[in-house]
């Protein structure tokens, strides 16, 4: 069926819709365009433009193409429609009639699949959001099982300094915590509707665009109808996304390869992920990881070509955007398989940590050690840099590693040198001495470790069940906490209160559905307290309260906060998270603020607890 025939006397000629048909490649939207014709459908029945009985009947007719597609994503391949939108339309006028031919009165192919890419992209976005976190959680799982492991760090491909396994680990996890955190503000900005903004100027009819926007799930509407049915930002800036994630996936992989190569052999692959040679049986190959690397240039090329699809556009809708959808599918689902296969061969991968620490030690890795030392004892750094370069001359000469000098052939550059020396070479004396923030100090990997950790649970949370709070949540918000409050369990609140402070608050959902909420209170000293945290009776213990807890306390590290309160009842609930029990009489501003006006005040029987960011 075409949804622009009247037009012509003649019909297409077979090749051209051979070239100009999209359904081949844009069929995978069909249940986006199933539910943005759903709530298009309410929204005419809205303005009256449909009756309530042929609203009914295009719901049900529309349900049960879901129901078909959810059964067979390829059905609308067996057809010969130019694209998704027309099938849909033919679909429903072969089971429905001549009401299906109501569907798209006011509205355009171009807001229509605008609308349908960002849904799928949203819906995309979540689920390689969930990867990325699964990766960070088998790198942290690597770093935890070789926590005190040691292995040679590089610079120039040539050994450097003695790292420790889960520092190099938690490197990664570094950058795709970045990955993840561009991933999730791309997702917030391309949350807007382009649905009643028809083909370029605005709908014909005064469609509500905004309850549109509401039933679809999205943030806001796009204030432009030009814009709107133009824009593919969101495109390019998701694949700008995966182009990085996938180099830094290529950068993993590569130091895999590497330290799993004979040259290095201090990683070993497992079985499940290995392949052999056809020609040599002693072979073991990395071939997960270089798929992976190879695959980076494919997913960076896909963001090429739309860089240049678009470069010369001008407003508004014009077709080369159908060269959109190929390669931003292309890319998303590569992206997400080497996410998902990292993830699953993260496991897989051992440490010979005897090699990988003998690796280590050798390379003369501990001149940098040597120079401190020589700085300890009062000589400029420069200075110490140049003794200890003769120093490893000496050695090289003599084919021995520095520690194995004996002590006047040191003294012979530095007097200064003492016996003492020898405990300062000693591999594990220099990690210690890297103590500062973000070195691979044992302690300091150790708290970095825990606090990858922390991070991660709150981006799980993020990505699961809790949003920020929005004003239309207030009502909500204050029936949770007059129930609780009602049983003793929380001091009660005025709605005008919980508004003024609705940027204070988390809400947790269950399919769209508010379920619970909490709040980080920040007192004026820079102390933060978990407050007002609730769920509806019957859902505690699904893990929803932790989630809340976990959203607010990464809320608090982003503004720079590094002590949180609880005080509460369930002293265990906030343990498992990570806080300690504390004094309450050292929380000077809890005590002034609200403990001076308690009805307990004399009789407390809640616990204070408190946790270090």
């Amino acid at each position: 069926m075409s949804m622009w025939g009247g037009r012509f006397e003649e019909g297409s000629a077979k090749e051209f819709r051979e070239f100009n048909d999209s359904l081949k490649f844009d069929y995978v939207l069909a249940p986006f365009d199933i539910q943005a014709s759903k709530a298009w459908v309410n929204a005419l029945t809205q303005q009256q433009l449909l009756t309530h009985d042929e609203q009914q009947q295009l719901q049900e007719g529309l349900d049960q193409l879901a129901l078909d597609i959810e059964a067979n994503p390829k059905l609308p391949l067996s057809t010969e429609a130019e694209d998704i939108h027309s099938w849909v339309e033919q679909a429903l006028q072969d089971r429905l009639g001549s009401v299906a031919r109501k569907l798209h009165t006011g509205r355009s192919r171009n807001d229509l699949v605008a609308t349908d890419l960002r849904l799928w992209a949203i819906a995309k976005s979540h689920s390689v959001g969930e990867q990325i976190a699964a990766t960070i959680d088998a790198l942290i799982v690597f770093a935890e099982r070789y926590e005190y492991s040691v292995m040679p760090g590089y610079t120039h491909l040539q050994r450097a300094q003695p790292v420790l396994v889960s520092h190099w680990a938690l490197a990664y996890v570094e950058m795709l915590e970045r990955d993840l955190d561009r991933l999730k503000q791309a997702r917030d900005r391309l949350s807007v509707s382009p649905l009643g903004c028809g083909a370029l100027a605005g709908s014909g009819i005064a469609i509500d665009r905004s309850f549109l926007a509401k039933e679809l799930g999205f943030n806001d509407l796009c204030r432009n109808s030009l814009d709107a049915v133009s824009d593919r930002d969101f495109v390019i800036e998701l694949m700008a996304i995966a182009s990085i994630s996938m180099v830094h996936l290529s950068r993993l992989s590569e130091d895999i390869i590497f330290y799993c190569s004979g040259e290095a052999g201090f990683f070993l692959l497992g079985d499940a992920i290995s392949s052999g040679s056809s020609l040599m049986p002693q072979k073991k190959n990395p071939d997960v990881f270089e798929l992976i690397r190879g695959k980076t240039g494919r997913v960076n090329g896909h963001l090429q070509a739309m860089m240049m699809t678009v470069k010369g556009l001008p407003l508004a809708y014009n077709k080369d955007m159908q060269e959109d959808k190929e390669g931003f599918f292309d890319a998303m689902q590569q992206w997400q398989q080497c996410l998902s296969i990292m993830a699953y061969a993260l496991p897989h991968l051992t440490v010979d940590e005897a090699l990988a620490e003998q690796s280590a030690e050798l390379g003369y890795s501990n001149a940098t050690d040597l120079a401190d030392y020589l700085v300890g004892k009062g000589i400029a750094f420069r200075d110490a840099h140049e003794i200890c370069g003769k120093l490893v001359l000496t050695a090289l000469r003599k084919k021995l590693p520095l520690e194995q000098l004996k002590l006047a052939e040191l003294q012979a550059e530095a007097a200064e040198i003492a016996e003492d020396v020898y405990a300062a070479l000693a591999l594990r004396a220099g990690m210690d001495r890297r103590c500062a923030l973000g070195g691979t100090a044992p302690k300091q990997v150790h708290s970095a470790l825990r606090r990858a950790r922390q991070r991660l649970q709150a981006q799980l949370a993020s990505l699961t069940h809790i949003r920020q709070a929005k004003l239309s949540d207030v009502p909500k918000i204050a029936e949770l906490i007059r129930y609780w409050a009602g049983k003793g369990e929380h001091l009660p609140r005025q709605e005008q209160d919980i508004m003024q402070a609705i940027h204070q608050f988390a809400v947790a959902e269950i399919d769209g559905e508010f379920v619970g909420c909490g709040a980080l209170y920040v007192y004026g000293t820079g102390l933060a307290e978990i407050r007002s945290l609730g769920l509806k009776e019957g859902l505690q213990g699904k893990g929803l309260g932790v989630e809340i807890v976990q959203c607010l306390l990464d809320q608090a590290r982003n503004l720079g906060i590094g002590r949180v309160i609880a005080l509460t009842r369930a002293p265990a609930f906030f343990a498992k998270i990570g806080f300690e029990i504390a004094d309450k009489s050292r929380w000077p501003e809890k005590v002034m603020k609200d403990c001076e006006f308690c009805p307990r005040k004399h009789a407390c029987d809640e616990t204070g607890l408190e946790i270090r960011l």
